[in-house]
């Protein structure tokens, strides 16, 4: 039943977003649908039977996610003025930056936070650090991704 649920969903979706109502072309969207449900169910299926358990505190992980926000409109602006100066001032660098998180969870929260910040990606996980690379690096990069990584460990709840 759930799955012609969202057979019907996905089908009305299309026809309402396409716009497009000839006959041909609204089977194709209605078997685009079929096939989509289908795939979604054999990738359910071949998952691990591992689930990751959830633990994060709701309002120190909201707190986090408006901080994000800003370091990343903070980010922006920073590689923005980068860009768009004549001389272009880049000063890349990789380094190693450690993580404290002990949860699955924590890391990959910290991990993405690093790559969404932009002039910042995480390239490497190693057992006890990520490599970032840093498109204009400074002797701060550190310290600041330091608290970004205490943020993110305060966001869980570990047992």
């Amino acid at each position: 039943m759930r799955a012609i649920l969202t057979i019907i969903t996905l089908f009305a979706l299309w026809l309402l977003m396409s716009g497009v109502y000839k006959p041909l072309i609204v089977w194709l969207g209605f078997f685009s649908s079929v096939f989509a449900v289908y795939m979604m169910r054999r990738m359910d299926q071949a998952a691990d039977a591992e689930t990751m358990t959830i633990r994060l505190k709701p309002f120190q992980m909201l707190k986090y996610l408006f901080w994000l926000l800003v370091e990343i409109a903070k980010s922006n602006w920073a590689v923005t003025k980068t860009i768009l100066a004549p001389a272009m001032p880049i000063n890349q660098h990789m380094f190693d930056v450690p993580f404290t998180q002990s949860t699955d969870l924590g890391q990959t929260i910290f991990a993405n936070s690093i790559t969404l910040t932009p002039g910042t990606i995480t390239v490497d996980v190693n057992e006890h650090n990520f490599l970032v690379h840093a498109l204009q690096y400074s002797d701060d990069d550190p310290a600041a991704i330091g608290d970004m990584d205490a943020r993110v460990t305060k966001t869980e709840a570990v047992k």
